[in-house]
Parts: structure tokens; sequence; C-alpha cells
């Protein structure tokens, strides 16, 4: 009796994978993927970290002129700038837009701002915010 060879006939079913061209494959997909995750962490950090100044609306009271938003801004100690808020009436158009300061050393202020429309506005919506 003859025991039964376990490998594939040579030559029958193409070349075998080749080790070293699976390695250099691997090495070069580990360092793209390094390359990856070091750009988004560069730009999460500018994105997050560079902002001095950043705002959150809490509420807001539509008028038949006015909107009435609760704003609540961090910052920085000793930055000043400001923040961007607009309306939009129930048809989607834009009825509002206004620039608000924050100045001071506070690092968080809580504050109701006015934005005046020119008709009834049903949103308030913070369109950013950007230091001095």
């Amino acid at each position: 009796m003859t025991t039964a060879s376990t490998r594939p006939p040579e030559g029958r079913y193409g070349r075998s994978s080749d080790a070293r061209a699976d390695r250099t494959l691997k090495v070069v997909g580990a360092v793209l993927a390094a390359a990856l995750l070091a750009l988004v962490g560069y730009f999460a950090y500018h994105y997050v970290g560079q902002n001095k100044i950043s705002a959150e609306v809490i509420t807001f009271d539509p008028s038949t002129d006015a909107v009435k938003v609760h704003l609540e801004v961090r910052k920085d100690a000793g930055v000043s700038g400001y923040c961007t808020l607009r309306s939009q009436a129930e048809n989607g158009a834009e009825v509002g837009r206004a620039d608000f300061r924050f100045e001071g050393p506070a690092t968080r202020i809580d504050k109701v701002v006015t934005l005046r429309t020119t008709s009834a506005g049903t949103t308030a919506e913070l369109l950013g915010c950007h230091a001095d």
C-alpha cells in the first residue's frame, strides 16, 4: 500500500501563493492604514482642539418679527469672537441673520439674544462661531 499525498500535484492548479508577496502586501496595507489614521487624527485635532469659541442653541422662541434664542457659548478665557445665527420661514426662506459678539474673561456664557426677522421665523439655527 502507498500513502496518499495531501499536496496537490505540481502545476495542476497554477502557482502556489508567494509568501514574500503576501508579506509585502500586508506591510504596505499597514503603512497606508497608519497614514490614514494619522491624517484623520490631524484633521480632528485642528477641528476640535483649535476651535477657540463654540456655541449651542438651547431653546428659541419665535414671534412675528423676532426670534429669541438662548445660546450657551463656550470659549477660551480672554478670547473674543462672534456667533452667526439665522432664522427661516415655514417655506424655508431666510428671514433673519445676525452676528452676536461675545467678549470677556468668562469661559461659559449663557445668554438670550434677539434675532430680528423680516417676517415670522420658525427656526433658529447656529451657523457657526469664529474667534477674532
